[in-house]
């Protein structure tokens, strides 16, 4: 799903699952990064970890936001007024 789809600031609602996913991804990716640090990215071998961290990435963000938008304050409060407003 394209992020542009998302508000720029919203909080998700991570399982646990989703969380420890994202936790793995990030430190394989982490470490890749490391990798490419001490060994010089610029060397033409090194393209295939680039493409793996790109791949990683690509899959972490996927993850993420297939976790549900959890709605802010102002949003509950406003469903709860709305609410109140449609008993009357």
């Amino acid at each position: 799903m394209p992020q542009e789809m998302f508000p720029v600031y919203c909080r998700r609602t991570i399982s646990p699952r989703h969380g420890r996913a994202l936790e793995i991804l990030g430190h394989a990716i982490d470490y890749l990064i490391d990798e490419l640090r001490e060994e010089g990215i610029l060397a033409p071998h090194k393209r295939a970890r680039i493409e793996a961290i790109e791949i990683l990435k690509a899959r972490n963000r996927e993850i993420y936001f297939d976790c549900p938008i959890t709605p802010s304050l102002m949003d509950r409060l406003g469903a709860i007024l709305k609410a109140i407003k449609g008993k009357s």
